[in-house]
């Protein structure tokens, strides 16, 4: 099961790699990062983060990102280790994908240094789930790059992507009373432009 999950990986990985030779800007995910917020025990909020992405932005304006899952990271290695068995089944789903149509004013305005604020209706894949939902973002240039943020953090529902039952077995695991099952997350993302 981990080596089927690992060739799609590689697949879906190789197909967004061909997608990109057609790229305006490209993802550094060294200057990259999605944030997620977990709450457990109705009072203690913990950062984490998946610092392994790929992606790019096309000269239509089209934005694709996929999130390596097997990247999650919490600090404590055997709570990552439980997040991508229990939580994520990353044997099976090992990327999340997400995509979005920018208008291209959008991106010659922050290319030229303007910053633009506005709302994205973003196409989130996980866990073998679709959902679409609204992210408030601010694109601006910086030193050269195109830098997308979030300008608030987005509100997701682990119920939304089949993913409830994962938290409820963290939850056991960890003998904790809860953890919420709403997830506030953040991006901070940096495009170069492509050669």
């Amino acid at each position: 099961m981990a080596i089927t999950g690992r060739i799609l990986g590689i697949i879906l990985g190789s197909a967004l790699i061909a997608a990109q030779a057609n790229a305006q800007w490209e993802l550094n995910d060294s200057n990259s990062v999605i944030n997620f917020v977990s709450v457990k025990n109705a009072s203690i909020a913990e950062t984490h983060s998946f610092p392994v992405l790929m992606g790019y932005i096309s000269e239509q304006g089209a934005v694709r990102v996929s999130i390596d899952l097997n990247s999650v990271e919490t600090l404590i290695p055997i709570r990552n280790e439980r997040m991508r068995k229990m939580l994520f089944n990353t044997a099976k789903f090992p990327a999340a994908k997400v995509s979005a149509e920018v208008d291209t004013e959008v991106l010659a305005e922050a290319s030229r240094g303007g910053t633009v604020t506005t709302e994205l209706p973003v196409n989130v894949s996980l866990h073998g789930v679709e959902q679409s939902v609204s992210v408030p973002v601010v694109v601006f240039s910086d030193s050269g790059h195109l830098r997308v943020m979030s300008s608030r953090p987005v509100l997701l529902r682990a119920e939304d992507f089949g993913l409830a039952a994962g938290v409820d077995a963290l939850r056991e695991v960890a003998g904790l009373s809860s953890i919420s099952t709403a997830i506030p997350v953040t991006l901070n993302l940096q495009f170069r432009q492509a050669e």
